[in-house]
């Protein structure tokens, strides 16, 4: 036998024989695993390991590098089954590796069409598993099923039309007998969607318009015929309650997204989560962050599932840090608002009323001349996992602090396939010469969700684009802009641990056990990084 051939065999002899739906549904009890995009259903993405601790993390190494065969944006999160890792590295190939060496088993490549594109790089953030098949959304919105053990493809379906500006990058979400995934592309008036599709045959099953057409309940917060290039668009993986049986998912900006005059209305339900039923595809309910958004303000973020005590009684929360600069806590059973508090500075609303819904500033829409509005359009948080610890009750986010746009506005007409902005944000991103208390930087922050208050923050010297990570041994691990990946006290963000990874992370840490050691996984740069502590 070659050796090529035995890493092969290899491969396929470790690969379990089902990675069944009830395995999904009970994750958090196979700490050694790490099988969905944020860890769990829940979102949480925290880690039950505990190997690695404050005491001996000073002894926390890189244990072996993947150096990805791509010079795109390195955004996935790895899943880890049983000793093997499946990650993607962009635009869309999948890569089997063993989880204690790095060493590649397979790959499986598909090649998008020329015609694929977003608007911030062909970009592909993880897959899916449930038996011994992986599934991963294309830049040219597409949906394959790969075998995990072989990685040869078992069925390839077009999803939309990747000349109208359609694409699929968030790793997708396997419930039961479906495989669900929504289509990026807000920037370029798509109507977006959300589609569940069938396990075995890839045959859609059903298709949930988050813009709704003449007919459909919401239409009517879209004047005339602004809701067929309305956005509205899916680019981060959502979160699953098996009890209440409802998938959560968060939905993108309108378009055009800085010029509104041809929009009035709502514009439901951009700017939302929705909650569905994921057997029929049923709303459920939904809850609307940003109504006519002019700012770009996706609400695309992770929904955090947590069952705690809510004012005296149990209640199952969801907790959301909004790219709008607002923390939110709902009841994920029906979306009823229960707080909302700023996380970061805000112009362009004063606060929100007892519904939830913003009570917008005057004068804080763009115009020709421009308009200086906090946050900026890239949000106080953006695609940045945030994290939740049990332990701890404290919910972290990635936070840009102080940070704004002059926010313009244009006319524009609606072409296929072509960018449709109806302004620019320009200027300002990260801010210049504000006093010194508005400096612009990045930062850890750790809320308190029962009051939405700020425990503590972790500043860093530049802007964050890295994911969270915390563990049970209280351990926050996260990278950012500055070259290396560090790890956190969550009780209190003192600075524990540092190594250089010599590049930028705009991905999120996860964490897996393999041949007896905890490892914490990121990529950075263009290289997937393992860290254990030293033999």
């Amino acid at each position: 036998m070659t050796p090529r051939f035995l890493l092969f065999l290899t491969a396929a002899l470790a690969v379990p024989a089902q990675v069944t739906f009830e395995r999904l549904v009970r994750a958090d009890r196979e700490p050694h695993n790490w099988l969905n995009y944020s860890g769990s259903y829940r979102s949480h993405r925290y880690s039950p390991l505990d190997q690695i601790t404050r005491d001996n993390i000073k002894n926390l190494r890189i244990d072996w590098i993947y150096q990805a065969r791509s010079l795109e944006r390195f955004e996935a999160t790895p899943l880890v089954v049983n000793g093997i890792m499946y990650v993607t590295q962009a635009p869309n190939d999948v890569i089997a590796l063993d989880a204690s060496t790095g060493r590649r088993f397979w790959t499986y490549s598909h090649a998008p069409l020329p015609a694929a594109r977003g608007c911030c790089g062909k970009i592909n953030r993880g897959v899916a598993i449930l038996g011994d098949r992986l599934f991963m959304g294309t830049m040219d919105a597409r949906l394959i099923a790969i075998d995990a053990k072989s990685g040869r493809s078992l069925w390839n379906v077009g999803i939309a039309d990747p000349n109208a500006g359609y694409s699929i990058t968030h790793a997708p979400l396997v419930i039961k007998d479906k495989v669900i995934v929504g289509v990026a592309g807000g920037e370029y008036g798509i109507r977006g969607f959300i589609a569940a599709y069938e396990i075995a045959s890839g045959k859609e099953a059903w298709r949930f318009y988050t813009v709704p057409g003449p007919g459909e309940p919401g239409n009517e917060t879209w004047a005339g015929d602004s809701w067929k290039t309305g956005g509205a668009p899916i680019w981060i993986t959502g979160s699953y309650d098996p009890e209440l049986n409802l998938t959560y998912w968060g939905t993108g900006n309108p378009g055009p997204d800085y010029n509104s005059d041809k929009r009035a209305g709502d514009n439901l339900y951009s700017n939302s989560v929705i909650a569905l039923n994921p057997d029929t595809g049923k709303l459920q309910w939904h809850f609307q962050f940003t109504p006519h958004d002019e700012l770009d303000y996706d609400a695309t973020q992770i929904p955090v599932l947590v069952d705690a005590e809510w004012r005296g009684r149990p209640r199952k929360l969801m907790m959301w840090a909004n790219r709008n600069g607002f923390f939110y806590v709902l009841d994920r059973v029906n979306g009823e608002f229960l707080m909302g508090k700023p996380f970061a500075k805000v112009t362009w609303a004063t606060g929100l009323d007892d519904k939830g819904r913003p009570v917008k500033s005057t004068k804080m829409s763009p115009n020709a001349e421009g308009v200086q509005i906090f946050p900026g359009a890239l949000g106080a948080t953006n695609y940045y996992a945030p994290s939740y610890s049990s332990r701890t009750g404290l919910f972290y986010v990635s936070t840009w602090v102080n940070t704004y746009n002059v926010f313009t506005k244009f006319s524009q007409e609606y072409e296929a396939g072509k960018q449709f902005l109806g302004g620019l944000p320009r200027g300002g991103r990260t801010g210049t010469g504000g006093p010194q208390e508005e400096d612009p930087y990045g930062a850890v922050r750790a809320l308190d969700p029962k009051t939405g208050e700020m425990k503590w923050e972790f500043k860093m010297t530049t802007l964050t684009t890295s994911g969270l990570l915390t563990t049970a041994s209280d351990l926050l691990f996260t990278g950012g802009l500055e070259g290396y990946i560090f790890a956190l006290d969550a009780r209190n963000g003192a600075m524990l641990w540092k190594s250089t990874v010599g590049g930028l992370t705009y991905a999120s840490p996860m964490s897996y056990q393999a041949g007896g050691k905890q490892y914490v996984a990121i990529a950075a740069g263009n290289a997937l990084f393992a860290f254990a502590l030293a033999d």
